[in-house]
């Protein structure tokens, strides 16, 4: 039996500067060295030094655009892992402390392609209750509904090799929301159907008065506490 290299992804992650850099790519999107080095408060040299070990223990990519390298999470496998890592990583009080700290992030986000938060644990918790979704043997599968076509979702006909709809414990609700190809088409479809926007802050979503209203509608949500537009 091969032992997983668990030292290298612990090495890895053990710095607070290359946390960091990992927190601000969960958002899904690529970005510079620079971009990276300022979010962390380290130098674009350190930067340098730190993503090439993230990049060795197979957490980031880099591509190549033009004159700049952008770098990225390795996939959504990796952002999975992570979440879940923040989910059990702080005590009862660092939790709450996180959570003053989080503020607005803490309420609407994004966990690098799907929605996260207390909204987003809240409309897992309507489509279970409805019976959209239902938890088997720790996973989620989804049960057909009108109503999945007016939150973006489309079934798939047969079950593919990775879960459609995979639970992900949220890291500062620590209960379930909804991950894999099902939460990317809800965040998507949320995003353009202009129900959520893009916040000042990296992972911070702002949850519309359109938006409350289509929640309220299609799974019974009473968002009035969130809407921040």
């Amino acid at each position: 039996m091969i032992t997983p290299r668990f030292d290298i992804l612990g090495q890895a992650i053990s710095d607070a500067s290359r946390t960091q850099m990992l927190c601000e790519l969960m958002e899904g999107r690529a970005y510079t060295n620079k971009e990276l080095a300022a979010a962390a408060g380290v130098t674009p040299q350190t930067a340098s030094a730190h993503l090439r070990l993230l990049q060795d223990a197979g957490l980031v990519v880099a591509e190549k655009r033009g004159r700049c390298v952008y770098h990225r999470l390795a996939g959504a496998e990796v952002a999975h892992a992570l979440e879940q890592l923040a989910a059990i990583a702080p005590a009862d009080s660092l939790h709450r402390a996180q959570r003053r700290k989080a503020g607005d992030l803490a309420q609407v986000r994004s966990c690098y392609d799907h929605l996260a938060g207390p909204l987003a644990v809240a409309m897992t918790r309507a489509l279970l209750d409805r019976g959209m979704l239902r938890e088997e043997h720790g996973a989620f599968r989804a049960v057909p509904a009108g109503e999945w076509l007016k939150l973006g979702v489309v079934l798939p006909e047969k079950p593919g090799r990775q879960p459609f709809a995979r639970p992900c414990l949220d890291w500062t609700e620590r209960k379930l929301h909804v991950a894999g190809p099902m939460g990317r088409l809800i965040l998507d479809h949320a995003l353009d159907s202009g129900w959520v926007k893009r916040h000042r802050h990296k992972r911070g979503l702002v949850l519309t008065a359109p938006g409350a209203r289509a929640l309220e509608q299609i799974l019974g949500l009473s968002c009035g506490g969130l809407v921040a537009a």
